[in-house]
């Protein structure tokens, strides 16, 4: 199931076709098995409440991916503010420790970008790895000057740090912090029992059974939306390091 989330076009493929066997499947017990006309209304009724229940959940699952989306984009933009006041409180420190803090900040924002950027999960995993190092070379160049002259104005700049530093996990929680695989899975398994439940309830002349793809491709088109927005790196609509990207430019 991760696989087909971090997928978001083979998941909607994968969902239309088994949505669709559902609800051809329902359409061949109809045949089968023909219903006392007394229970079509009652079954009308439940039909049309699941149906209900299915719409409701996939637009708060939208409403789940949107505001993590959200999340994401302002992170990216307190890290890259976190980033550019500490480049700005570096001409706080002496000058050989300011300008080795500025070039460790340069380095820094660029292995931010690239973990934006990129759409491998392994690149990704490197430019944490390489942050990491980063972020303890960029402590040991600002508490270093501090230890040595500890005054008011220095302990900004490890303030400033430690917002960077902030910044940082803030960001890296909200890539983790996505659509839980079970919410997935109940939402599925509704998905499949409506479009089933769909098909049975289908009448068996021609013209119907055609209709039977309209509701599978429907939910897997807005499984489709959901998931593309939800997966940071495989979706079409991804955050982008706008706010670094003009961060980087103008420090150069």
């Amino acid at each position: 199931m991760d696989f087909l989330v971090d997928h978001p076009l083979i998941f909607a493929l994968a969902s239309f076709i088994i949505l669709w066997l559902c609800a051809a499947v329902g359409a061949g017990l109809l045949r089968r098995h023909q219903r006392p006309p007394e229970l079509r209304v009652d079954f009308t009724i439940i039909l049309t409440a699941s149906l209900t229940l299915l719409a409701l959940i996939i637009g708060f699952t939208f409403s789940m991916s949107i505001s993590r989306y959200d999340q994401r984009k302002a992170n990216e933009r307190l890290e890259a503010n976190a980033i550019g006041t500490e480049y700005l409180r570096a001409d706080l420190l002496p000058a050989p420790d300011g300008e080795r803090l500025r070039s460790l900040l340069r380095d820094y924002l660029g292995q931010r970008i690239e973990f934006y950027r990129t759409r491998s999960s392994l690149h990704a995993a490197q430019a944490a790895t390489r942050t990491s190092g980063l972020q303890g070379e960029l402590w040991s160049a600002v508490t270093g000057p501090v230890r040595t002259q500890p005054t008011p104005v220095l302990t900004l700049v490890v303030s400033g740090m430690n917002d960077v530093l902030n910044a940082e996990g803030y960001a890296e929680a909200g890539w983790i912090n996505r659509i839980p695989i079970t919410a997935w899975l109940l939402m599925a398994l509704i998905a499949v029992l409506c479009n089933a439940m769909v098909g049975y309830h289908t009448r068996s002349n021609e013209s119907r059974v055609r209709l039977l793809a309209v509701l599978p491709l429907v939910v897997s088109v807005a499984f489709f939306l959901i998931s593309d927005i939800d997966s940071p790196r495989g979706g079409i609509v991804r955050v982008t390091p706008d706010t670094l990207l003009s961060l980087s430019a103008s420090l150069k």
